[in-house]
């Protein structure tokens, strides 16, 4: 197979890996396109320099330099949730993982690779063996609710009032002058993420 046409099967290879993660995997949780150009700019990019690297003899350090130096660049003006990072950095390990194992020839092993780490993510995104608590910070007035001998009284009442099904309550902050507190209730989060 000439060189063009390997260079360009393994490009659709580690993209089409790429996409089906962030596709079929990060995408259906969110909806939001806001990331999609990232991981899938820096994962092409990096395939590419990858490329470029072994074609002009590098040593894999500096190969190893860039990846360090990507992976920890972050964007000043709006910094991201744990969640896109550490999909950001498994999308800019990808193309390193594709590139050894396409110019090893194994392409089994690649596929393994692939499968167990979607299968790793899909089960995360989807909670399985998880359960989740959300939480929202209140400004509670009922000052009699907030002593520790009413905290069913006070469930029942934040339940009634927020719909929610509440499993537990912190008091942050009591403010006598002002009769009210800062409380943070948790509760189970929604399949559908509202709640």
């Amino acid at each position: 197979m000439s060189t063009l046409l390997q260079y360009t099967l393994d490009f659709f290879i580690n993209f089409l890996t790429a996409f089906v993660i962030v596709r079929f995997i990060y995408y259906p949780q969110r909806r939001s396109q806001k990331f999609v150009l990232t991981f899938l700019g820096f994962n092409t990019i990096i395939f590419i320099l990858f490329n470029f690297l072994a074609s002009i003899e590098l040593s894999m350090g500096v190969g190893f330099g860039l990846f360090a130096i990507f992976s920890i660049l972050r964007y000043r003006t709006n910094p991201m949730p744990p969640r896109e990072m550490t999909y950001l950095f498994i999308l800019i390990a990808l193309p390193m993982i594709n590139f050894v194992m396409l110019s090893q020839n194994a392409y089994a092993e690649l596929v393994l690779t692939t499968i167990l780490i979607s299968f790793v993510l899909l089960l995360l995104e989807k909670g399985w063996g998880f359960h989740f608590m959300a939480s929202k910070s209140i400004t509670y007035e009922k000052i009699d609710l907030i002593n520790a001998n009413n905290l069913k009284e006070l469930i029942a009442d934040l339940e009634e009032r927020t719909g929610l099904k509440i499993h537990y309550v912190d008091i942050n902050k009591i403010n006598f002058l002002n009769d009210t507190a800062e409380i943070k209730v948790y509760y189970e989060e929604s399949k559908n993420g509202n709640g």
